[in-house]
């Protein structure tokens, strides 16, 4: 890509936005360095890892890459054996220690779950099935998952380094055993040199002798601080004095020997030290290519989760790229511009036309427009995912050309003609049929005739090759030419005449007016000055306009129009839908209801016909003995008939029928219901679609049922009202906006227990993996309380203390 369109598109700016998502320095140097790619598998490569990362973002939570770092001088120094410093020792640590904290984060204990539920079949099958993933948050293999897989922590290293250093300038006790015996020596001899000096000081004999009673260093030995005048009372070595004379620090002679001996103990400790990091270099160094390559690949994966968390950060979209050069954007939104007020733009291009052609008036968003198309096919082409809705398609182009504005502003246009004929020239020299080139008011700066015909030209010929063009004018001329002109089209910026403000949409098909007038009276200029205007224009440019007004009245109520219709044929094309779907419905539960009333009616019999015989037996049993007859007996056998009499007579009261009344926007994902001819409960797993079906999950059971059958449970404490449903809905866009963490710090436990129970509630609907609970470190007592609460909750499968890098023991890690 030539980079003055690099410039003029500002994809220097979107560069330096996606370096503050990156966490090291090599991977903010190479998203500063990062070009857009001309080779469509690169580009669907790097989309592809985009997307999966950003899936990951979602579903996971964040990944840190807090201890990576640039130890590649280090791992030089290591390939020939040399020996590092305590600090390139640490660093490589901290470097093992993200290798391990990134792979647990890559491989997902969902995965692993999954993968034993399915006694360990091939895992592809869970990627294969999207909509499963969908529904369990489950992350199968994808394009991330090799470069996770492959790196190596190699804990053994990182444990012994962080074992034997504490710190830049500080080593353990422990590193070796020679280094502990020789601390120790040091501390014994220090301790009897201590006890010596102490000994003087104390002297009543030479307490008036001494400047103060401490003992201090001088030289790295130890010395008493000694009046000048009794110098001669304690023999020793003078190794300084004070300012103004009056005090000798003096080593005593009965102590020379002794500051000797710690002397060569330091001397000795300092030998030891480094035999100690030769030998922490030189396990590093049997590893060196597994460090070099987990630096890599870290690298490698904080870049790209860094294109994801920028992609987040605008909710970008994986574009669908092409080499036929068709666009088709969706709803894109400039990601320079203040997403909350900036206005979607469709553009569409290289399908039926291949050039164009944008009026409108200024400030209305014809520039904007211009700058959208190149700089999403900039950022597409690098991997970078798109502000626009999905199924927007890029194309790939050898080259984007653009001359536009002064390449510093989208709202001024301060470059004479001659600045932007020179571009111009560059790119008729340079364009192919498979470049972009983007054009803001061509022929401008000159004579109007002759603009006006040049621009023409240029675009004509461009167009004629195949290149893929976009242009704004002003020019009438331009506007007839794209009317009469086979594979260009007009488009024009919406103005709003009412207000006389822009509204900033871009409408293909018509051409928009420059509403020259109608500005100029808004904005005070006298009533006949603009009359006078008015009869200056030529009849054929009023009609011209006339014609636009008309054009585009037009297109908007055939617009409407055509709405309504599509609006009316899918209603009916649902009601047909659902009256198959209910006449199906009414087959199966007339079939299933005479097979339950078939099986009642022969339980019945058999029941009645035992109790007949029994009856029977009994009757004749009293009549063969009507000595033992026994009347009261009699009667309450024939009580019983009577009762079971009454019981079949009630069961034949029809229960009232269960019908739903709910709309399809009454669901929502998560919704408790009951199935109505099943008999049964379930919960909304997938919304209903255009036919009235939605997805319910009913224990290990998901059917497809329509919304007619179900019945929405209000459960206490639980509403589906949509505004507070936002909280919980699991879908990805969703999911977006549930951290991975919730801060309680400074909460007592009774405030935090209630705040995280309903945030975990909200994490399991989510299908969050992994959660972070942030309580501080203080005292211990909200952690202990948090811990506690945990160990009871059946939805957590485990919990930990943050390690380094992740808060240490400040945070909870809650695996759920």
């Amino acid at each position: 890509m030539n980079k003055r369109s690099l410039r003029i598109l500002e994809y220097n700016k979107i560069l330096s936005m996606l370096t503050e998502f990156a966490t090291s320095t090599m991977a903010k140097k190479r998203c500063e360095r990062m070009k857009p790619q001309k080779d469509i598998g690169t580009i669907n490569q790097y989309q592809e890892e985009t997307r999966d990362a950003l899936l990951r973002l979602i579903r996971q939570g964040n990944v840190s890459f807090t201890g990576l770092t640039d130890v590649g001088a280090s791992i030089k120094r290591l390939e020939v054996k040399g020996t590092l410093t305590s600090r390139e020792l640490l660093d490589i640590a901290a470097l093992l220690n993200t290798t391990l904290a990134v792979k647990q984060y890559g491989d997902g204990s969902d995965l692993a779950d999954t993968v034993t539920a399915r006694n360990k079949k091939n895992v592809q099958a869970i990627t294969d099935a999207s909509s499963t993933e969908e529904d369990s948050g489950v992350i199968g293999y994808d394009s991330l998952t090799s470069r996770f897989n492959q790196l190596v922590p190699l804990e053994y290293i990182s444990s012994e380094i962080k074992r034997c250093i504490l710190s830049e300038n500080e080593y353990a006790d422990d590193a070796s055993l020679k280094l502990k015996s020789i601390r120790r020596d040091i501390k014994l001899t220090n301790d009897k040199l201590h006890q010596q000096l102490a000994k003087m000081i104390n002297s009543e004999a030479t307490k008036d002798m001494l400047q103060d009673n401490l003992i201090t260093m001088r030289n790295g030995r130890y010395c008493i601080p000694v009046k000048q005048e009794y110098r001669s009372k304690f023999p020793g070595m003078i190794h300084d004095q004070s300012q103004s004379g009056s005090t000798l620090f003096i080593e005593p002679m009965a102590v020379v020997n002794l500051n000797n001996e710690i002397k060569e103990l330091f001397n000795q400790e300092l030998v030891e030290i480094e035999n100690i990091l030769e030998s922490l270099s030189n396990l590093a160094a049997e590893a060196v290519e597994d460090i070099a390559f987990n630096m890599e690949t870290l690298n490698e994966l904080d870049f790209i989760f860094a294109k994801a968390k920028f992609a987040r950060s605008y909710n970008g979209t994986q574009p669908i790229f092409n080499t036929e050069g068709i666009i088709d954007i969706k709803a894109g939104r400039h990601p320079l511009l203040e997403k909350h007020s900036v206005v979607p733009v469709d553009i569409r291009l290289g399908e039926e036309y291949n050039l164009l052609i944008i009026t409108g008036p200024n400030t209305g968003g014809k520039t904007v427009s211009l700058k959208t198309l190149g700089l999403f096919t900039l950022m597409g082409q690098a991997g970078l995912h798109i502000p626009a809705m999905e199924s927007s398609r890029l194309a790939v182009f050898e080259d984007v050309f653009a001359d536009i504005g002064d390449e510093q502003s989208i709202e001024q246009n301060l470059s004479t003609f001659s600045s932007h004929m020179s571009n111009i020239v560059y790119i008729v020299n340079h364009a192919s049929p498979n470049t972009l080139c983007l054009f803001d008011e061509p022929g401008g700066g000159t004579d109007p005739i002759e603009g006006a015909a040049l621009a023409t030209s240029i675009l004509n010929y461009l167009k004629d090759m195949g290149a893929r063009c976009m242009a704004t004018t002003h020019y009438s001329e331009l506007k007839t030419y794209a009317l009469s002109t086979d594979g260009v089209e007009n488009a024009s910026c919406e103005f709003d005449v009412a207000s006389l403000r822009p509204t900033y949409k871009l409408m293909i098909g018509v051409p928009g007016k420059s509403n020259a007038f109608a500005i100029s009276k808004k904005l005070g200029l006298p009533e006949h000055i603009i009359t006078s205007a008015k009869e200056n224009i030529d009849s054929d440019a009023v009609d011209m306009e006339t014609l636009i007004a008309d054009l585009e009245k037009s297109k908007l109520a055939i617009e409407a129009d055509q709405q309504a219709i599509e609006n009316y044929k899918k209603e009916i094309e649902d009601l047909k839908n659902s009256l198959k779907e209910k006449e199906t419905n009414l087959d199966t539960k007339k079939a299933d209801i005479l097979k339950k009333a078939r099986e009642e009616a022969r339980d019945i019999i058999e029941e009645a016909k035992e109790v007949a015989d029994q009856t029977i037996r009994d009757y004749n049993k009293w009549r063969n003995n009507p000595n033992k007859a026994d009347m009261q007996s009699m009667e309450a056998g024939r009580g019983k008939l009577r009762d079971k009499l009454k019981g079949l007579q009630g069961n034949e009261k029809e229960t009232p029928k269960k019908t739903s009344n709910h709309k399809a926007k009454d669901f929502h994902i998560g919704d408790m219901v009951e199935v109505i001819s099943m008999g049964s409960t379930g919960t909304i797993s997938s919304l209903p679609d255009a036919k009235g079906m939605a997805v319910v999950q009913m224990g290990i059971l998901s059917s497809r049922l329509p919304i007619t059958d179900l019945i929405i449970i209000k459960e206490p404490g639980f509403t589906t009202d949509a505004s507070n449903y936002k909280k919980g809905r699991t879908s990805v866009s969703k999911a977006m906006h549930i951290s991975p963490e919730i801060n309680v710090m400074g909460m007592t436990v009774d405030e935090a227990i209630p705040e995280i129970d309903k945030y975990l509630d909200d994490a399991c609907l989510s299908h969050l993996s992994r959660v972070t609970i942030i309580h501080g470190k203080g005292t211990g007592a909200l952690r202990k309380g948090i811990h506690e609460f945990l160990k009871k909750q059946k939805h957590v499968k485990s919990f930990r203390q943050g390690e380094f890098g992740e808060g240490d023991y400040g945070v909870t890690v809650v695996e759920l």
